[in-house]
């Protein structure tokens, strides 16, 4: 089973940017029909915030809509999400996972990487 982990995250300044990385071990990103960031903020369940399917159509969730990039790099095996703008409310830890094979199934969830956004 190819598994996603997420990494980059780190502390930040209100209207700053980060990047961070999902990257595949075990095959390739293309075994997923499509792959999501996900974050988990203090008192809310994970969220979705943006997706890209396997062809590269990239949708982001409305909380973080002209803010947020995903895109991603199938030669790298690489799926990334740029996040400008940042706000306190941007504070989480953010995940990548994928839906894969017939049922579209999620993957097992990795460890996230926590972004802290202060001033």
């Amino acid at each position: 089973q190819v598994h996603l982990e997420a990494s980059g995250g780190g502390l930040m300044q209100p209207g700053g940017s980060l990047t961070l990385s999902c990257a595949a071990s075990g095959g390739s990103i293309n075994n997923f029909h499509v792959i999501g960031w996900y974050r988990q903020t203090p008192g809310r369940q994970r969220e979705l915030v943006a997706s890209i399917t396997r062809h590269a159509t990239p949708k982001t969730e409305d909380v973080v809509k002209g803010r947020f990039t995903i895109s991603r790099d199938s030669a790298k095996n690489m799926v990334y999400l740029q996040m400008n703008s940042l706000e306190i409310e941007d504070t989480g830890v953010y995940y990548c996972n994928g839906a894969y094979g017939d049922n579209w199934s999620l993957g097992s969830w990795g460890q996230g990487t926590r972004v802290t956004v202060s001033s």
